[in-house]
């Protein structure tokens, strides 16, 4: 098992079948040496994570579906290096969405749900720019949305 393996044994995750697109796009695409994810949303075993942050559901709810966003993200990567985790050179960027109330301030805080993921998993090389977003929609309902830029080897 190499190391990134045993990060997600050690912190419980077992990796998902990667979810089929909804529309008119591709999962994924390697272009040069970068893997371009598309948006996956906070869907999870028990199902989506659906609704609005500030209106419904509150930080740590967020968190936690930007966290199964950043799963999706893992398993699209894991498909579009054959299976390969240790392929990952650097994330280069994250772009997260969230379903937030116009009051809602803290986008940041959710999408950390994410990054802190993705630093637990790759350590430095996780490490990555950012954007972070509200939006008044998402596809199906979702509270949060995140896509991915991956250096890869």
């Amino acid at each position: 098992m190499n190391a990134v393996e045993s990060r997600l044994t050690a912190l419980g995750l077992t990796l998902p079948e990667p979810a089929a697109p909804v529309a008119n796009y591709v999962p994924f695409v390697r272009s040069g040496d970068q893997v371009h994810i598309s948006g996956q949303i906070s869907l999870g075993p028990d199902g989506l994570v659906a609704g609005r942050l500030g209106a419904g559901l509150d930080l740590e709810a967020g968190q936690a579906a930007a966290r199964l966003c950043a799963i999706n993200l893992i398993a699209q990567f894991k498909a579009a290096c054959a299976g390969d985790l240790t392929r990952l050179r650097r994330v280069v960027k994250l772009g997260g969405f969230v379903n937030a109330d116009p009051g809602f301030t803290d986008i940041p805080k959710v999408i950390n749900g994410a990054s802190d993921l993705m630093v637990a998993v790759f350590g430095e090389a996780g490490r990555h720019a950012r954007s972070a977003v509200g939006v008044a929609v998402l596809p199906l309902g979702a509270a949060v949305e995140v896509d991915a830029v991956i250096e890869v080897s």
